[in-house]
């Protein structure tokens, strides 16, 4: 799993607190598998950089990212990367090199992740999820670019990539009736979290008898 770190215009990235949280939770629950939670600098040289670096180390069978978007009121299930940059500043200040992610890459790269799947079972426990079909011109869409390519080089399905909001209330004690009105906050957050790995796993989901508000 990873986050990002800041950058212009968001000096506190929720991703940076949300992936070790989720990644500790997911340890917890999936004990079979082995977590790892890393944060990238939101750089266009470091991130993707550092993105290849922990494929080649950690050779994973699922990668998820997490990133904050201002347009996002809840998950944000992408499902699309595109080949371009903007011309915008990183945490560094500094500019991409192109327009362009990769000169003779593809136009787009498609995540295998099931999104519908993962949106329909988040909705089940009343978690408020989308998808889309573009992550935009920034970091967000250059790592998920990139890691896709690399997903590629290893014959690996399982990756996805998943924006949430920049700022997320804190979780608030809910009685049965507030129960049944989607709301995103860090517990619902962290539940679906779980729920996204768990899908992107090909568990079943929980029983809503054994369904833990956190």
């Amino acid at each position: 799993m990873t986050g990002f770190g800041p950058f212009p215009g968001v000096d506190e990235n929720a991703s940076e607190r949300f992936v070790p949280k989720l990644a500790h939770l997911a340890a917890r629950r999936f004990s079979a598998h082995r977590v790892v939670a890393r944060i990238l600098p939101t750089e266009w040289e470091r991130g993707p950089a550092r993105l290849a670096t922990l494929y080649q180390r950690e050779r994973p069978k699922l990668v998820l990212h997490f990133g904050v978007s201002a347009n996002a009121s809840s998950y944000v299930v992408e499902t699309r990367a595109r080949n371009t940059c903007a011309q915008r500043e990183d945490a560094t200040g500094a500019l991409p090199s192109d327009t362009v992610l990769a000169r003779n890459g593809p136009e787009t790269r498609d995540v295998a992740l099931p999104a519908a799947d993962i949106v329909a079972r988040l909705a089940a426990l009343r978690i408020p999820a989308t998808t889309s079909d573009d992550a935009g011109s920034y970091l967000c869409n250059a790592v998920l670019y990139r890691s896709l390519e690399l997903a590629e080089e290893q014959d690996i399905d399982g990756v996805g990539f998943f924006h949430i909001p920049r700022v997320i209330p804190p979780a608030l004690l809910k009685s049965k009736t507030e129960r049944r009105e989607m709301r995103f906050d860090w517990g619902s957050a962290l539940l679906g979290g779980l729920e996204i790995v768990r899908t992107c796993l090909g568990r079943p989901p929980p029983s809503r008898r054994h369904v833990k508000f956190l």
